[in-house]
């Protein structure tokens, strides 16, 4: 009886120093050793100032800024609150946010029809988090932040192509493009005041 308790107290013990003592420092060094930017949130800092996550979208709403995908997460882009819609295709309620989404782009970019609008510019994501857009998304907003910034398209455009990125390892989803990054990039090319972290 008591050689059984005291094996079942060692292992207990055993147990609970590797899984929880040994295997969390091990895993937090190998993060902190071969992935540190990862393992820290994927943060990206500008003047040594910390303004987002590569990983997580966020609300820009200013005309000289290219705008993200909408979300259903909390207020939106709320990390605490990751969530799609849960609204199904017969839903009422979906149709209605749809439409007026399709309006505000169709407001915020005059002179496009509302079937070269790309559907992600008007759904949100499952997580209500993704921070980036279709390189098609983004080629629709160019000729207003163009103007907005006083800048040409063309060059925009050229912007957007080399922010964006082929498919993870060349076979997994789409090409994208990193909302915040590419919004970075545009100020470093021609800065407008205020900066966009305060434009949101």
């Amino acid at each position: 009886m008591l050689k059984n308790l005291y094996n079942a107290f060692a292992v207990t013990l055993l147990l609970t120093l590797l899984l929880c003592g040994v295997y969390p420092l091990v895993v937090y060094g190998l993060g902190q050793t071969l992935f540190k930017s990862q393992a820290n949130g994927s943060l990206i800092t500008r003047d040594g100032k910390v303004v987002g996550s590569s990983l997580i979208g966020q609300s820009f709403q200013k005309p000289e800024y290219f705008h993200g995908r909408p979300s259903a997460a909390g207020s939106g882009y709320d990390g605490a609150s990751s969530s799609g819609s849960n609204l199904g295709p017969t839903s009422a309620k979906l149709m209605e946010n749809l439409k007026g989404n399709i309006q505000k782009v169709l407001e915020e970019n005059p002179g496009i029809r509302a079937d070269q609008i790309p559907v992600d510019l008007v759904t949100t994501s499952g997580s209500g988090l993704d921070p980036q857009r279709s390189p098609a998304s983004a080629d629709l907003q160019a000729e207003r932040v163009a103007k907005a910034r006083q800048m040409n398209v063309d060059e925009v455009k050229k912007l957007i192509q080399e922010q964006t990125t082929g498919p993870q390892w060349g076979i997994f989803g789409e090409s994208g493009v990193n909302v915040l990054q590419l919004n970075l990039a545009l100020d470093a090319l021609k800065p407008v005041a205020p900066s966009p972290e305060t434009q949101k």
